[in-house]
């Protein structure tokens, strides 16, 4: 399985869909978000509490198996002006470092997600300790989301 950067190439490698989980990668929490087999809406998931990368690879295969998730899809925090950080380069070494898990994996481009999902929670009216507590979760919701709409136009 390989890791891309095109919704196309990564659509090409799930022929049939199926369950897809959305990560927002952070240096202590990763979020994680589901969307359905028909790619039509992404949900917040659980938060994974950052450790040892063994020990969060753990946590998210035994998510991914229990949720029978058959592609990975992962926030790639760019620059504004598209270029690479050394944020973005953790989180490309973080999804070759996943690539063992035998699942297609698509980084897709996380600029706005924090933003929007802190937006959306204000607007929601949710107190600041909440927000704080879903934010990752959330994020993780609108990158998979982005993706999903992507794949939709894609197929």
């Amino acid at each position: 399985m390989n890791v891309h950067s095109a919704a196309a190439d990564f659509a090409a490698e799930l022929p049939d869909g199926g369950r897809l989980i959305g990560l927002d990668v952070g240096t202590k929490t990763i979020g994680t978000a589901l969307c359905d087999a028909g790619w039509s809406f992404a949900s917040p998931a659980e938060l994974v509490r950052r450790t040892k990368f063994m020990a969060d690879r753990a946590a998210l295969a035994a998510l991914m198996q229990r949720q029978a998730v058959k592609g990975i899809v992962i926030g790639l925090p760019l620059n504004m002006d598209g270029t690479d950080s050394p944020r973005t380069q953790s989180v490309r070494a973080f999804a070759r470092n996943l690539a063992d898990l035998r699942l297609p994996i698509l980084l897709w481009d996380e600029r706005w997600s924090t933003v929007a999902a802190e937006r959306a929670m204000i607007e929601q009216d949710l107190s600041r300790a909440k927000r704080a507590e879903r934010i990752d979760n959330h994020a993780a919701a609108l990158i998979l989301q982005g993706a999903i709409d992507a794949l939709a136009l894609a197929g």
